[in-house]
């Protein structure tokens, strides 16, 4: 698109009878071209503009197509995320657009959903099963296809007895915390004392093992449901004693807790 002129006025008229100053005819006023090549040659507010939109244009088209940035609100994935991070989602990952290829899903990534129960709330959690994986949990500790799955990212906190978290699938007893439509459902999917994940579904942990709620209490994840995998943590804030985010209002608050508001250490971590 061809870059507007911008008006120029025409020169006025020479009245009859030059008045002469100082003993020298006044110059003639000058010519459009002669206007136009000095503002040709002259950084203009219109190059700024367009310079401007256009980096607006890439930020909303990476922010709605490529990236998304959300922040962790609970402890279930620690230690992986923590309480506060605030974590850039690649939304490629979630099938793909118009504009954008899509990216597989693996055993191990961590994603970010739509909550199956209520779509209005989004979670984080790790994929520990794909479709046609047999899942079994004994002991707390993740069995696929038979095999005992290598988590170095999962932890144990102390916890007490839970037969249905720790040794999971199991149909002895429905725990009060168990979406009842899933529990329904999980019965027809167990096969030899392992569960099987169904085609365009995933089977998602948090990584505090004992203090995290996921399919194993409300089912697996639609791929439809998925929004993407988080790339980084760009930004952490600490807790306060009541666990709210630490807030600074002043300057001298900042300095005299030596900007302990903010985990600095974790800007930019990746995450894995």
């Amino acid at each position: 698109m061809s870059t507007p002129t911008l008006p120029t006025r025409q020169a006025p008229e020479p009245l009859a009878g030059s008045v002469i100053v100082s003993g020298h005819a006044t110059p003639p006023p000058a010519t459009v071209s002669d206007q136009q090549q000095r503002l040709a040659h002259r950084p203009g507010v219109l190059t700024a503009v367009q310079s401007l939109l256009t980096i607006i244009v890439v930020a909303v088209f990476i922010v709605t197509f490529s990236v998304q940035p959300f922040r962790i609100p609970s402890g279930s994935m620690e230690p992986t995320l923590l309480i506060g991070d605030f974590l850039l989602v690649d939304k490629q990952a979630a099938g793909g657009d118009l504009f954008l290829p899509s990216a597989s899903i693996h055993r191990g990534d961590v994603i970010v959903f739509h909550f199956p129960v209520d779509p209005a709330i989004h979670l984080v959690k790790r994929v520990v099963g794909i479709p046609g994986d047999h899942i079994r949990l004994r002991g707390g500790h993740v069995l696929v296809n038979g095999l005992s799955l290598t988590e170095p990212y999962a932890i144990y906190r102390p916890a007490g007895r839970d037969n249905f978290r720790d040794n999971f699938p199991r149909l002895q007893s429905a725990d009060p915390e168990i979406d009842s439509r899933w529990w329904v459902r999980m019965r027809k999917l167990i096969d030899n004392g392992e569960l099987i994940v169904p085609d365009g579904n995933y089977f998602v942990l948090g990584d505090n093992r004992n203090d995290s709620e996921d399919s194993r209490y409300w089912g697996f994840v639609p791929a439809e449901n998925i929004v993407g995998r988080p790339l980084l943590v760009y930004f952490s804030l600490r807790q306060g004693p009541d666990g709210d985010p630490l807030a600074l209002s002043t300057t001298a608050a900042a300095a005299s807790t030596g900007l302990q508001f903010a985990r600095w250490d974790r800007t930019l971590r990746v995450i894995r």
